[in-house]
């Protein structure tokens, strides 16, 4: 039971990895916490259906043609939704030549643009919790019949290590994309310090829709990844929950830290797995639990980026 815990909260805790991978760019690029990247999350994986399957949902298998369109549209969703939220919510609020930045109207403007994702889907999908096909149809992958033996006895679906090894290798590739690519470092000098940045060339307004842009593909992959578990119900306010799963595993990784953001989402993965097994409810209460403490004890995280 212990071993089959800790890697469904591996595979779990990967899925918050990439959430607070794009968290942690938006935060460590603009000094901004992206509010609302949960809800882009679930407002993406919610397009998809809405354009595949309708207002009238049900968990069944795609055709391949049907489970393409849906990650395609689930992939773009998250990114133009997260373009947007970041230039109508953070972007008049950045510092700009001659100008401070409005911290106070960021802030707002995320919140609202996260209740105004959930207002939205609540009216086209007013049931409280949706059962999501698996376009990805992991669990056909390692298994013909959807389960796997684990050593010392029990057992695992399939797809908790297929969804473990595509969020890490996801993960791990994107890290290595944003360190060490011409996009990676125009980050940094934003980062550092915008005006310079500006006047070495730098287009930094570009590049802060870019980042918006890039945080919203890792929120369309970890939501396809996040749904489709036949034991999992889709809701239109998973995100909040989500994303505060999202932002602990990032402030423990160090918040701006890539690579932290991923190993403190698989952390906070096991640690919601182990509170499952001491009583169901605490699964919810542990990463919460932990984001207070954290803020509360050592804001900047276990470890600084």
């Amino acid at each position: 039971m212990l071993l089959q815990a800790v890697v469904t909260g591996l595979a779990g805790g990967v899925v918050l990895g990439l959430v607070a991978l794009g968290f942690t760019l938006v935060a460590g690029t603009l000094r901004v916490l992206h509010l609302a990247h949960g809800d882009v999350v679930v407002a993406a994986v919610f397009t998809g259906i809405l354009v595949v399957l309708g207002r009238t949902p049900v968990a069944t298998a795609l055709s391949p043609n049907h489970a393409a369109l849906f990650a395609l549209l689930v992939l773009a969703a998250g990114a133009l939704l997260s373009a947007a939220v970041g230039w109508l919510a953070v972007r008049p609020h950045l510092p700009d030549r001659g100008r401070d930045a409005d911290v106070l109207g960021w802030v707002a403007g995320l919140v609202a643009a996260g209740l105004l994702l959930r207002e939205v889907l609540a009216l086209l999908l007013p049931q409280e919790a949706y059962a999501v096909p698996d376009p990805l149809r992991l669990d056909s992958l390692l298994g013909s019949d959807g389960v796997l033996g684990l050593p010392f006895g029990g057992t695992l679906a399939a797809r908790v290590p297929a969804v473990l090894l595509i969020g890490l290798l996801v993960g791990l590739l994107a890290e290595r994309v944003l360190v060490r690519s011409r996009f990676g470092k125009a980050l940094r000098a934003v980062a550092d310090d915008p005006d310079a940045a500006f006047l070495c060339g730098v287009p930094s307004r570009r590049v802060v829709s870019l980042a918006f842009l890039a945080a919203g593909l890792l929120a369309g992959i970890a939501g396809l990844l996040y749904t489709g578990d036949p034991g999992r119900s889709v809701g239109v306010d998973d995100g909040v929950l989500l994303g505060l799963g999202a932002v602990a595993a990032a402030l423990l990784g160090g918040l701006g830290s890539l690579r932290g953001a991923l190993a403190g989402g698989l952390a906070v993965g096991v640690l919601q797995a182990l509170a499952v097994q001491v009583r169901p409810q605490y699964g919810e209460l542990a990463p919460l639990l932990l984001l207070v403490v954290l803020l509360a004890v050592r804001p900047a995280g276990l470890r600084r980026a």
